[in-house]
């Protein structure tokens, strides 16, 4: 068995997180899973900004731990959650990383949901 390979971030593949000063809420069937005004927001690369929820701020309650798993090279190791409320369009519909790389540490104890597989998930400016 080889290890997984480790790769930092860097000018070919930045990651940046960063508070986000927004309120971000997560529904799904009506309810709320998920609301906070201490979501990361971690940008990677090209790909779309993700919000990252701490998880005091999520109904744990809802969610369903299953048996996928993936491994990113920048982050390490990551497990997921599917949200019974939403049906199997809601399986594995949220992620999270454990134990992640130092580089992006201060995502620990967050999860992040797919924002196709619940019903809302937005950022509330204060106004």
């Amino acid at each position: 068995m080889t290890a997984n390979a480790i790769k930092l971030p860097g000018p070919d593949h930045p990651i940046t997180v960063e508070s986000n000063p927004a309120r971000v809420v997560v529904t799904v069937a009506g309810r709320i899973v998920a609301d906070t005004r201490e979501a990361l927001t971690l940008r990677e690369a090209s790909y779309p900004a993700v919000q990252y929820i701490p998880r005091k701020d999520v109904d744990m309650s809802l969610l369903q731990r299953t048996d996928h798993r993936t491994y990113c090279p920048y982050k390490g190791d990551c497990a997921y959650y599917s949200i019974p409320l939403g049906g199997e369009r809601s399986a594995n519909a949220v992620w999270t990383y454990e134990e992640p790389f130092a580089s992006v540490a201060e995502i620990k104890d967050h999860l992040a949901f797919y924002p196709d597989r619940v019903d809302v998930l937005e950022e509330r400016l204060a106004g």
